[in-house]
């Protein structure tokens, strides 16, 4: 049984879950974690001493891109190395059990594991981007590409692929346009203060209102700021139900009015979807 839980909510749980209509999914670094890749939230928070948060912006990239860089290199070195968790499979098994039309995950994480856990792509939507996604930073250049999976992208970011040292590195030796040559490559993720893709939310949006989801899930996240508290009180406000996974259940999700699974999601979540995925073989 998965800790913090009783088998009553179970129970009350798995009947809501396999009556459902339709079910929405909100997906946070906190289900990542179980695959030894860091949140950059609360303690630990820091990458080499840097708030990831001032790191992980355009007017960083603008005034030091090899810092920026090395940063996003040494993510896409740890994302390589790291192994989807049963978490990940075991949405990946719900979205190919229900398909499209009853299921949609919304990913806040760039890491690309739920992909790997063979998520089906019609029912996986990167709200962050990307970081195996790269794109001319050129504005007379409109060069984009996906599944760049080189590590390291560039000769120059090598040292970290085996560490997390910074360097003094010259912007010629930084990931530069194949088509434009001149313009410098950034990470295809969403930056804090640039607005989401647009089709991911239109996607979002015409889930949700269809008025039939009976069920959000929030896994690994807070799910306090926005766009996950809109899609949570959206839901809510519908008439949706709303199950939380994560170590620490946040202020304001009380078990009288949602389901709340704390503790690692890695281990909670397969547990509370065996109704509808069955039992993970065990690896």
């Amino acid at each position: 049984m998965p800790p913090g839980t009783t088998t009553s909510d179970l129970a009350s749980f798995a009947q809501h879950l396999t009556s459902a209509r339709r079910i929405l999914a909100l997906v946070g670094a906190g289900l990542s974690a179980s695959s030894g890749l860091p949140t950059f939230r609360g303690a630990g928070g820091l990458w080499n001493g840097y708030d990831a948060t001032q790191v992980a912006t355009l007017d960083a990239f603008q005034s030091d891109p090899a810092l920026v860089w090395q940063f996003y290199a040494s993510r896409r070195a740890a994302a390589l190395k790291a192994v989807p968790n049963k978490g990940h499979v075991a949405l990946a098994e719900l979205a190919t059990r229900l398909g499209p039309d009853k299921f949609l995950a919304l990913t806040q994480n760039v890491d690309g594991l739920s992909a790997r856990a063979n998520h089906p792509a019609q029912s996986l939507l990167n709200l962050h981007g990307d970081l195996f996604s790269v794109k001319c930073t050129s504005f007379m250049c409109n060069f984009s590409q996906d599944n760049n999976f080189d590590n390291p992208i560039s000769p120059g970011l090598s040292h970290c692929v085996v560490s997390n040292e910074i360097k003094q590195i010259p912007i010629e030796d930084l990931p530069h346009c194949p088509r434009c040559k001149t313009g410098l490559l950034r990470p295809g993720v969403v930056w804090f203060g640039e607005t989401l893709p647009l089709r991911a939310v239109q996607t979002a949006d015409e889930f949700v209102e269809s008025g039939e989801v009976d069920l959000i899930l929030v896994i690994g996240t807070s799910g306090t700021v926005w766009p996950a508290a809109g899609y949570i009180d959206r839901v809510s406000n519908l008439g949706g139900r709303v199950a939380v996974f994560n170590t620490e259940i946040p202020e304001g999700y009380s078990p009288e009015t949602c389901w709340t699974f704390e503790g690692d999601a890695a281990q909670t979540l397969p547990k509370a979807l065996e109704p509808l995925i069955g039992t993970l073989p065990k690896k």
